[in-house]
Order: structure tokens, then sequence, then C-alpha cells
């Protein structure tokens, strides 16, 4: 009997030590005693959507914040003053999305093996060597100089750290007790963090190495053909053709030499060239109301919990409302009493690679200019979950650090190259979108503006007086011709930048006759700027289609915006299709070949949710695009991929070019043979479809569009079905697309406001208010945003309230 005591005890003991730890098998598994007690687990994360009005009584505040919740969780907060204000906007933020922003600030860090192990080691060493909490405390102190963003950031700190005490195992966020950790107190440092983690999605997306590498197996006439600097397609942004009249800033017009080395790096996962935007203005002479119209649209990756939280935020001179990041105070894209304003991507290139000369292999110094300077050697600590720490020494120049070497993707690369990004500078953002909500009339937004510096954005402007504008802010190196396409030469700082544009020469206009501004992401500006613009991918479809709609329409209404933020007009294939279907000889095809012929021939070229010639037109431009660009398919180099409209104008201009011969087939085709080959396997890829799934390829079906958790934890993602696709108005493609929509009527009597995002606004999956705005957004529909100036006015919309407290004595 003694025995068997013994035993069960020991039993015991393991079961009790095995159920209170976690384990990895492959994938992380919490402690699953305390994720499945029934008191504190998991379980303590279902809502409702019943909310009970709370109170919370903190240290910190002067005086009460009241605030009331609307019927889709929209927290409108109403304080005594601007210090309660954000401090009660950190608070309530991280109530409904502390995971989000502290998941998002640790990924930005390179801190991600903490949580997930291992296989997050190679993903942080990237971060950390391109200098992410380097370009973070450089804004961070810049913004500390001024003693209004310093109290803004503190504030909101300390409301986000007076919600993480509260919390105890049973009221933590579910990702928490799945992943098994805790959250550490906040900083200023971390939403610095976030800005930073932002400018990387939007400005790393240059092709240095792989345009270096082009050079020198094509050279620079094939260059110039496949990746002109501007396709000339459409508008720009902005025309203002000869009206440029100010002194530009002159620098030496030698332009740098250009590389001879082939560069053996493999580079890090860029941004997909799909994360753009759509925003726009109307002026009141083509609105049915006769105020101005403002819509922004924003498209980047698609995530739960959702990009952006929206926010009301009210005090004495202070009321703006409209998405905000979870982790940075104020609203950012939005509005207030008197103006509107959003932002889409700049696209401009702001990030140059240098090539360095060490003395010798210990890295201590490098040349530049005829001497040798030491280096900073900064030594990273990596913390492994369930594993010993990881050390990697990253080297700076005063360029930036050495992102690659020999033991970070640069196996087979003698060379070396310093990373040179504009958000490496100070800067102060915050100060721009703080000045923003408060801002009453065009000269506010420019003064706003003059603040921002990363990542370049268009910035669309509306007042109820009636202006409308357009900036694309940003700060640019004032550049030679071809400078930033190819790698540089770091020994020498006659290569490197020396001046910048300044603000009131950047490109901006003001009211133009046509009744309206709007970008989507392409060529920025007429030839008569006197400045050299470059990029490495402006959009060249979307920009048409708005511009055509809005040109032809008059009487405008905000629905009237909402249908063209939904339009599923498919452009590119308008233009390619009609042209591929002639090299087709339809006597040669088999019947399933036929029946996609027809389907095609008959096809509306809308995207919708039901279209099948959608897919079979997706299927077969994917086909056509990787057999023209099979050259640039190589193992050992990087190598950069033309765009769309470029690969569709050579197929109609330059059918005999050498790049429309298949490497791998004995023939030498031209674009009609391998437009018809292509045809043929993107049918193929179609039936392989419809045999896995067992169903017609409707192009919402095909298409597979996924909201995926920030994690990647599939059973806390989905799968929606939307119309659209990249080149599209509407451009949701399988993993990008419309990830806040908003509609602005600027009228005097009142400002109004609509809008919707793929998600919801809280963050725990175990709400209804997670994923509520998903079927609202793919049905195309929006939500009223109720705008006002007093928590009165507020209550006929409230489903709950929650007062904050001072217990300060």
């Amino acid at each position: 009997m003694r025995f068997k005591a013994i035993l069960s005890l020991i039993g015991t003991a393991v079961l009790v030590y095995s159920l209170n730890r976690s384990w990895n098998f492959g994938k992380p598994i919490p402690p699953l005693g305390k994720f499945l007690d029934p008191f504190h687990g998991f379980w303590k994360n279902a809502e409702t959507k019943s909310m009970k009005p709370g109170e919370a009584s903190l240290s910190g505040l002067s005086g009460n914040v009241s605030i009331v919740y609307d019927s889709t969780l929209i927290p409108h907060i109403y304080a005594a003053n601007e210090e309660d204000l954000f401090f009660a906007q950190g608070y309530v933020t991280a109530k409904h999305r502390l995971w989000q922003m502290e998941f998002q600030t640790m990924a930005a860090a390179g801190r991600i093996s903490e949580i997930l192990g291992p296989a997050a080691v190679d993903f942080d060493r990237g971060q950390r060597r391109i200098g992410m909490v380097y370009a973070a405390q450089n804004s961070l102190n810049e913004m500390e100089k001024d003693p209004v963003l310093k109290k803004i950031t503190e504030r909101y700190t300390e409301g986000i750290n007076a919600y993480i005490t509260s919390l105890n195992y049973e009221k933590l966020p579910l990702e928490y007790k799945l992943l098994d950790y805790r959250p550490e107190p906040w900083t200023p440092l971390k939403s610095g963090l976030l800005l930073k983690y932002m400018a990387k999605t939007l400005n790393i997306g240059e092709k240095d190495f792989e345009m270096t590498n082009a050079l020198k197996l094509f050279g620079r006439e094939t260059i110039d053909l496949l990746f002109p600097d501007n396709e000339h397609v459409g508008d720009p942004i902005v025309d203002n053709t000869g009206n440029w009249k100010f002194k530009p800033t002159l620098i030496d017009s030698v332009a740098p030499a250009l590389p001879k080395e082939l560069v053996q790096i493999k580079p890090m996962e860029k941004s997909s060239p799909d994360v753009g935007s759509n925003n726009w203005a109307v002026a009141g002479s083509k609105t049915a109301s006769g105020s101005p119209l403002l819509c922004n649209d924003p498209h980047l990756e698609l995530n739960l919990p959702s990009i952006w939280f929206i926010i009301h935020l009210n005090a004495p001179g202070f009321n703006s409302m409209g998405a905000s990041l979870p982790g940075a105070p104020a609203v950012i894209s939005g509005f207030n009493d008197s103006i509107a304003w959003g932002e889409t991507n700049a696209q401009r290139d702001l990030v140059d690679w240098y090539k360095i000369q060490f003395k010798d292999s210990s890295k201590n110094e490098y040349f530049s200019d005829g001497h040798w300077k030491p280096v900073q050697k900064v030594v990273e600590k990596i913390s492994i979950k369930g594993n010993k720490p990881f050390f990697d020494t990253v080297v700076y120049t005063h360029h930036g650090p050495v992102t690659f070497d020999e033991s970070y993707h640069g196996t087979n690369e003698k060379n070396h190259y310093s990373f040179r990004w504009i958000a490496h500078d100070p800067s102060k953002e915050l100060l721009t979108f703080y000045l923003l909500n408060k801002g009453k009339n065009h000269h506010d937004y420019t003064e706003a503006l003059n603040h921002y510096a990363s990542p370049a954005q268009n910035f669309v402007f509306a007042c109820v007086n009636g202006d409308i504008a357009m900036r694309i802010q940003g700060k640019y190196p004032v550049r030679r011709k071809n400078e930033g396409r190819f790698v540089l030469d770091g020994t020498k700082t006659s290569d490197e930048w020396h001046a910048f544009i300044p603000n009131d020469q950047n490109v901006m206009y003001k009211n133009p006759t046509r009744g309206f501004v709007s970008s989507a992401n392409q060529y920025p500006v007429d030839d008569t700027y006197p400045y050299y613009v470059m990029s490495n991918h402006y959009e060249a479809y979307r920009n048409r289609r708005i511009n055509q709609r809005l040109n032809e329409m008059n009487k405008i209404t905000p629905q009237d915006l909402m249908n063209l933020q939904a339009d599923n007009y498919n452009l590119k294939a308008a233009e390619s299709l009609p042209t591929w279907l002639t090299m087709i000889d339809t006597l040669k095809l088999n019947p399933t070949e036929k029946q996609a012929y027809q389907k095609l021939k008959t096809w509306d070229y809308i995207n919708n949710i039901e279209s099948e010639g959608a897919s079979y037109y997706e299927a077969w431009y994917r086909a056509l695009y990787a057999m023209i660009w099979d050259e640039m398919q190589n193992d050992k180099l990087s190598l950069p991929y033309p765009t769309a409209y470029t690969t569709i104008k050579l197929v109609k201009e330059k059918p005999d070019l050498s790049f429309f011969d298949i490497i791998s087939t004995p023939e030498k085709e031209t674009a009609a043979g391998v437009v018809r080959k292509s045809f043929s396997e993107g049918v193929k890829t179609i039936e392989t479809w419809m045999q896995q799934n067992k169903k017609s390829p409707t192009w919402a079906d095909y298409k597979d569009s996924y909201i995926q958790h920030l994690a990647r934890l599939e059973p806390l993602s989905y799968h929606v079905k939307h119309g659209g696709n990249n080149n599209i108005v509407n451009a949701h493609s399988k993993r990008n697309g419309p990830s806040w929509r908003m509609v602005v009527s600027l009228e005097k009597a009142g400002v109004k406001a609509w809008g919707v995002y793929p998600g919801g606004q809280s963050g725990n999956p175990g709400s209804p208010y997670y994923n509520n705005m998903i079927d609202v957004l793919t049905a195309e529909h929006y939500f009223d945003l109720h705008f006002n100036t007093s928590a009165d006015q507020t209550k006929k919309f409230a489903v709950s309230t929650l007062t904050l407290k001072s217990n300060s004595k």
C-alpha cells in the first residue's frame, strides 16, 4: 500500500509539473493546467455583445474620463484635458489590443524568439541588422526634445501601464495564455518602434542588389527598357507642368560610377508590391451637397487583430476621430470638426546600399575618403525561449549597419554593404499627427506636414471651408540621375546624400481646376519638376481607373465614393486580354481550352465574387509572367522583375524581344508563342484547382483571400470571399487589401463620416467584436462614425460606458 501511495504521489507530481509548464513538439503548447482552468484559463476570454457599465479607479489622472462605446465597440473618449485624454487612449487601446501592441513592437525590435523560440532567430537577426531599435531610439530622442510630444508619449505610456498592472492570469489576452508569457511594461520606445515597423512595411522595397546584378548580366540598354524610371502612363499625382517656380537645391551633377560586380546576397523578405493605397478628395463643385468629400483606403497585409483601431478623442481644443495605430497616440487617418486627412504610400526610394572596404578581417576600420575610420560594433543579445541566448555582432559605419556578412545571408559574398535608410534619421512624425488632429485649415495641414519625414506618404486633405489639397511629404535626398538604383561606393563621401529637398519644394498642390485630387501609388509628378524622382515600383492601373471615374462623375454623393472604393473593374485585363486572345489559334485548342477561351472572350473585365473569367485571366497572367521572366529565376543571384505594365507593353510592342524565349524549351519563342503556351498552362492550373476543390473556379474561391492572425495561428485566422485584386481599385488580393476605408463629408453644418475595416475593434478572438466588420466590408457596407462634441450626444448610440476615475490624493 505504501508503495502504491508513493507511486500515486509521484504520478500526481509529474502530472502537476506537466500541466503547469509549456512544451514544444515542433509547435508551442501552453501549460495545459492553467490554460484549461475553467476559472482562470482561456474560458475567461469568452465575451458577449452585452457590456456592463464599468468604472476603474486609476492613479495618474487629474480628473474623471468618460468613455462611451457605440454598437461597433468604438470608444468615444471625453476628457477635461489633453493629458488625461492621451492617458485614456493608452488605457483603452491596451484594454482591447494589448497583445497585438506588444507583439508588433517585439517583432520590430527583433525579439520574437523570446516568444516563439529558435524558429524566429533569423527574423530577429534581420530586424536588428537593419537597425530597427537604432531608428526608433533616434526618433524618440528627437521627440523628447519637444515638450508637447514628450508629454503625449509619457501619458499614453502611463495609460497602457495602468491597464497592464491591473491584469492577473485570468484577465490576460488569449495569446499570452496560448504562448505562455506575460506582458512587460510599456515604454515610449515601443511607440517609436511601432512607427518604424510601419516605415519598414512601407519604405523597404528597394532593389539595389537585384538591379546591380541585372545591370551586370543584361547591360544598361536592357535595364532602361525593362525598368524605366517613369512608365509615362496616366496622370501623375500632381500635374503642375511648367509651374514649379522655386529655385531647386543643386548638387554635383556627376553621376556615381556604375557597379561592375555581382552581389551574391539573399535579401531579406520585402513588403509585397501590392502594399499601396488609394485616397482622393473631391471639391464641393463636384458634389451633391456642395461640400468636399474625402476618402482614404490604405492597402496593407491583412491581419488579425486588425491593423487599425477606430477611436474618438475629445478634450477642450481637441476633437478628432478615425483610425489609430494600436501603440501610438492620436489618430493617423481621420477627421475633426474642420478638416479630414488620409495617406497613401509615396513609393519613393529612400534606401541606399554602400559597398564598404574594411581594413582587415577584424572589421574594426573601414576606408572613407582616403582615411581609415573606426566602426562601431553593437553586440546584440537575442534571448530564445527554451534555449541559450544567441549573440550577434552588428558593425555600423557612418552610413548605417552592415546588414549582411558571412554569417547572415551573405555566405558566398566577399564584399560588405552598409545600409543607409532615411528612417534611421532623427524625426518626429508623431507631431504631424498631433497637429493634424487639432488642425483647422490648409495652413495648419501644411505646418503639420513640415514635421513629417518617413515613410514618405501622399497626404490628402479637405476642409469645411471648401479647400482640397494633396502633398507628397517625406524627407527626400537630392539625387543625381540614376543615383540609388544600384549599389554605391562607400569609400567616397561624394556618393552619399548631401542635401535634402526643402519642404516647400516637395510635390504639392491645392484646389486644382479639375475639382479633385487623388493618389494611388502612381508616379508622383510631371516631367518639369526639377528633382530626380525614382522608385522601384509605381502603380499603373488603379490610379487611371480612379481618375477616369472622378472625371466622369458630378453631383457626387458619399455612396458614389463608397461604390468607387469597391470598384472591381480590371483595367489591366481590359488592356491586355483582347491582344492575347488574337494570338490564340482556336482550331488547335482542346475542348477544355475552348471552354476557357469562351469564358475569357465573354468576360466583362469585372473581378466580382462569382466571376470565372477573372480566375482564368489571373491563371493565364501568372503563367505568362513566369515564362517571360524565367531569366530572373536564379538560384545564386537575386534579380528584379519588371512591372505588369511594362510586361504587357513589351508583349504588344516588342514581340521578338529575347526574353520571350523560354529557357527550358528547344524552340525560340516570340511573344505570340509564349502567350499561347502560357494560355495552356493557365487552363491546366484552373483544371487542377477544380479537381482539388470540387467546385467551379469563381473568383472569390480561386483567389481565396485570407486574413491571418499575427502569430499565424490558423484557428484565429479567416478565409473571406471578396472581389477585387491588386491593380484594381478594390485592391483585395490573397493577403493584402483594404485595411481601412473612410469616407468623410466636410459639411459646415457638421462633419459626417463612415468607415469600416476587415476585422473588429477587439483583439480578443473570444469577442463578437473580433471579426464583426469583415462581412460588412466584403458586402461593401460602412458603419456610421458617430462624431460629436459631448458624451451626452453619444449616449443614444451607446452600448456601454466606462468611467476612469482619478484616485490621486
